[in-house]
């Protein structure tokens, strides 16, 4: 195997409407942007031109409508990107494949005592949307709890991708710009390809080009929406915040989108995420926050303004036409975002693992990772070593996720190491044995 040596890695995440006001033109496409110039395109678009019929029969025998399907997947196998729902549950194995960035999920049956004790009549669903149903005092005091960490509005939602696809496609008003990291998750990346909006993709955390993308674009546009992670779940890097924050300060059109899925519980003194730590909350128009990780629950959660809560409530389709996450779900996660606020030495003993790793990777394999978090990657550049490696994890005694395209970029093939604060250093140490092991 040839780890590739201080790579620059690049996360290629690839793929309804809103009850908003609608677009009253139909945008250009591209493979990255639907501007082509500074300003909005204008005209209906071309007609898409007709697929060419498929052949009705083969070698005289009719062609099974399902062959296109099998065929894709027999392609898949062939590149070694074919992905299967694991059968084993890794048994005697250190995982470093979940988001359980605290443990607070391996740990949850310590909980459970107070949590029976504390919520005895949360049931195990909703049954109806929020808007189609009496309201649920758990909903209510999971939201409430959010508003009193943050000291702004929240909102719930089912899931990350629910939030990010949903409020995207809203926020999508006519005179609207996105403007959005390289490397941003793909279930943002869906969301502006359904929204019908203007969007163009900036370099991964380049704050001077996009500081040029919003001098060139500020005055055509009524706002430009920019969005950004605060850990980025592929590189394990972070957003430039500070950065970002003085360009909302200069430009008054812009509003700041965040999405913490993967710094919620991991940064800041309480662990409400990278915003909380650099004291920049007020500076973002909406953060959104994920309970499937680090929180050891389910669904999301947005944090914005009033005015933004009751448009979102308004508009988002996700949340309008979805059941809600169950009242059950809602009281778990309270109690869990109570506990992580208390966590704040695993915190610090998550970000000395990583440092740990990230410096014996350089010290004694001469590769450098771009991390700077919980997660770690590393980059392979090649779909069948990736899953030769992580074979060889799994025989060593740890569980480990090969990442391959479309999730990252052709090339940027890798290992993604996602640490968690049960880990010692001794566990770093063998793990990085076993890396430099593989032949």
């Amino acid at each position: 195997m040839a780890l590739k040596k201080k790579s620059k890695s690049s996360t290629a995440a690839t793929a309804a409407g809103s009850s908003r006001p609608r677009h009253s033109r139909r945008m250009r496409r591209d493979s990255s942007s639907r501007i082509s110039s500074g300003k909005p395109s204008s005209g209906p678009a071309k007609p898409a031109p007709r697929p060419t019929p498929a052949p009705a029969t083969q070698d005289g025998a009719p062609v099974s409508p399902v062959k296109g399907y099998a065929d894709f997947l027999s392609n898949l196998e062939k590149e070694h990107r074919l992905r299967r729902i694991p059968t084993s549950d890794g048994s005697g194995r250190i995982d470093l494949l979940s988001n359980d960035y605290l443990g607070l999920a391996a740990e949850a049956h310590l909980y459970l005592p107070e949590f029976h004790e504390r919520f005895p009549d949360a049931a195990f669903t909703s049954s109806a949307s929020r808007l189609l149903s009496r309201a649920n005092r758990y909903h209510l005091q999971l939201e409430q709890y959010l508003e009193q960490l943050y000291g702004r509005p929240a909102l719930l939602f089912n899931s990350g991708y629910h939030a990010n696809v949903g409020i995207i496609q809203a926020l999508a008003l006519p005179g609207t710009l996105f403007l959005a990291d390289k490397l941003v998750h793909a279930s943002i990346i869906d969301g502006l390809r359904l929204s019908g909006a203007d969007f163009k993709r900036f370099p991964h955390n380049d704050p001077r080009r996009l500081q040029r993308l919003l001098a060139d674009l500020h005055d055509s546009y009524q706002r430009i929406i920019v969005i950004a992670e605060g850990i980025y779940s592929m590189d394990g890097d972070m957003a430039p915040l500070r950065e970002l924050a003085d360009l909302k300060s200069r430009y008054p059109k812009m509003m700041l989108y965040l999405d913490e899925a993967h710094s919620f519980g991991v940064r800041g003194q309480k662990g409400l995420g990278l915003a909380e730590e650099l004291g920049l909350t007020d500076s973002c128009d909406l953060i959104i926050g994920t309970l499937g990780k680090a929180a050891a629950s389910a669904g999301a959660f947005a944090i914005t303004s009033p005015v933004m809560k009751d448009y979102l409530l308004n508009t988002t389709r996700s949340f309008i036409f979805s059941t809600a996450i169950s009242p059950a779900q809602a009281a778990w996660s309270i109690l869990m975002i109570e506990k992580i606020t208390q966590l704040h030495d695993r915190r610090l003993h998550l970000q000395h693992l990583s440092r740990h790793m990230v410096s014996e990777l350089s010290r004694r394999l001469n590769f450098e990772s771009p991390a700077t978090t919980q997660i770690v990657p590393l980059i392979i550049g090649d779909a069948a070593e990736a899953v030769l490696m992580a074979a060889h994890m799994a025989a060593g005694g740890f569980d480990a996720l090969a990442i391959r395209r479309p999730t990252v970029a052709a090339g940027s093939e890798r290992i993604r190491f996602s640490l968690n604060a049960l880990l010692s250093e001794k566990d770093i140490d063998r793990l990085i044995s076993l890396i430099g092991r593989y032949r």
